[in-house]
């Protein structure tokens, strides 16, 4: 346990980061099941979108890398289009 005041305060800004990022990664994966399963409905544009545009805020918010973006968005491209050809 830290003694020293600002490192305490450190660790509770540091806690609610974390607690923050895992929300917002959560919210990543559920956007992107949610694309993957709507491919073929009426929704599926929109699901994709919002799936997207979340990914792109995690980068501006700093919570993924904005590298890891581009492949996590790639590679929901190549599954909803190998979804769509079968």
């Amino acid at each position: 346990m830290a003694n020293i005041k600002s490192q305490i305060k450190r660790n509770r800004q540091n806690e609610q980061a974390r607690e923050r990022n895992k929300a917002v990664k959560s919210e990543i994966r559920t956007r992107v099941k949610t694309a993957v399963n709507a491919v073929g409905a009426e929704t599926e544009q929109e699901a994709l979108r919002r799936a997207v545009k979340r990914i792109d805020t995690a980068v501006t918010k700093g919570v993924i890398h904005k590298n890891q973006a581009a492949n996590r968005k790639s590679g929901l491209m190549k599954r909803i289009n190998a979804l769509k050809s079968n």
